[in-house]
């Protein structure tokens, strides 16, 4: 089907100045509306990806990618527990944990929060919390002295900093002849973490590791084993085969658990957001049909001419496919090489932007991530580009079948 002689009469038709210049204009557009729809596309996607690893990034600094714990929700001889996995492949390092509800109160305030019971030795194996705290130190925590670190959001709530004293109170009661009471204890606040989102840093509060076991009365037990992976996507199978190798007294959850509905909800924006921003090609593409349709009227009587010279109608039909598809090849390409370009370069671009504008897109007290994240994936450059050139090519199948339908005796009827 596609000659050499077909190839070269699209070719010509397409580099041709042609009389109509209402055709060439729409053709310029049909090009420039595939490129600006596979430029938004590599940009928009690229964001999302950024944004996407951004939060995973934060989330996966507090939450650990994989956890071990007893079914009763304890573990006591952790260490021989701990010797057995750090040895199984994929498994980088390990750090025990104790976690509990409790509130917090300070004068009249009152708040919910998770407490978290970390060794300040070994948590910096399984996560960055001792890296993100702005107020005092993580190594504060020594056993026996009943500190606590409190998130920004939470220490903003309860109206405290470093250096004061907060009252913590467990479910756990104490009877007593005058009926049972909760466990209370004055703790010293020795820092404060932020982590740049609000749901760890409004509920979230660490102590040492022996100092939650007492207040939550498990002393010389821990709550698990906190494990840090080699490769955090594929920690769904790494914990479903180690918890294989291990008694069934013991189960096991990874981060995709844990946070389920929020990644499927990104993915699943990502997804949509995709589709949304492919009519934009598509109209592009509709504007090849238009082009084509518009050309095939143009050229009738050179049709007639080229089928009274031998060519056949699915030679004629080449020729305008190979006209459509250059616009839609030439419109992708631009749109390729832009969108990656913009991808690669849009938070240098944003941030210039804001500077000279004066205004801050993001701003850093409303919104934890305030810049642009930009995290360009080839596989979905490969999809986008593929896509379009694929709605670019079906385009030009209705125009030249007109065109490959086109009579010679009625075409020159009249010249």
């Amino acid at each position: 089907m596609f000659k050499p002689l077909s190839i070269y009469i699209g070719l010509r038709y397409t580099r041709a100045k042609r009389r109509n210049h209402f055709i060439s204009f729409i053709s310029l557009t049909s090009m420039f509306g595939v490129a600006l729809g596979v430029m938004a596309l590599i940009t928009v996607l690229s964001v999302m990806n950024g944004f996407e690893k951004e939060l995973r990034e934060r989330i996966l600094g507090m939450t650990s990618h994989a956890f071990v714990t007893g079914y009763d929700g304890t573990l006591k001889d952790w260490q021989a527990l701990q010797s057995l996995i750090v040895d199984k492949p994929n498994v980088v390092d390990s750090a025990p944990f104790v976690e509990g509800q409790a509130m917090l109160s300070q004068a009249s305030r009152v708040r919910g929060t998770l407490i978290r019971g970390v060794d300040p030795q070994l948590e910096g194996k399984v996560s960055t919390i001792g890296d993100k705290v702005v107020q005092g130190q993580f190594d504060a925590l020594t056993p026996g002295s009943f500190g606590i670190i409190l998130g920004k959001d939470l220490a903003i709530a309860m109206r405290v900093s470093t250096g004061d004293k907060i009252t913590l109170i467990t479910p756990h009661v104490t009877p007593t002849p005058a009926g049972v009471i909760p466990r209370i204890k004055r703790l010293n606040v020795v820092g404060i973490f932020e982590i740049g989102m609000y749901e760890y840093d409004s509920a979230l509060a660490v102590m040492n590791i022996e100092d939650a076991a007492k207040l939550f009365r498990i002393p010389g037990k821990v709550t698990g084993l906190r494990l840090k992976l080699d490769d955090v996507y594929q920690a769904p199978r790494i914990t479903q085969e180690l918890l294989a190798t291990l008694p069934t007294t013991y189960k096991a959850a990874d981060w995709t658990y844990q946070h389920a509905n929020f990644f499927r909800a990104l993915k699943t924006e990502k997804t949509v957001m995709f589709v949304i921003l492919l009519l934009i090609v598509a109209v592009a593409a509709f504007n090849i049909v238009s082009t084509l349709i518009m050309m095939v009227t143009d050229k009738q009587a050179d049709i007639a001419i080229l089928r009274t010279l031998g060519m056949k109608p699915r030679d004629i039909m080449a020729v305008f496919m190979v006209q459509g598809t250059m616009i839609g090849l030439f419109g992708t390409l631009l749109g390729v090489i832009s969108g990656v370009a913009l991808a690669l370069n849009v938070e240098t671009i944003i941030a210039s932007l804001e500077q000279f504008l004066g205004y801050q897109f993001l701003p850093a007290d409303v919104y934890y991530i305030s810049s642009l994240p930009s995290d360009l994936h080839w596989d979905d450059v490969t999809v986008i580009a593929i896509t379009s050139f694929a709605l670019s090519l079906l385009s030009t199948l209705y125009p030249s079948w007109r065109a490959a339908k086109v009579k010679p005796a009625e075409a020159l009827r009249y010249d």
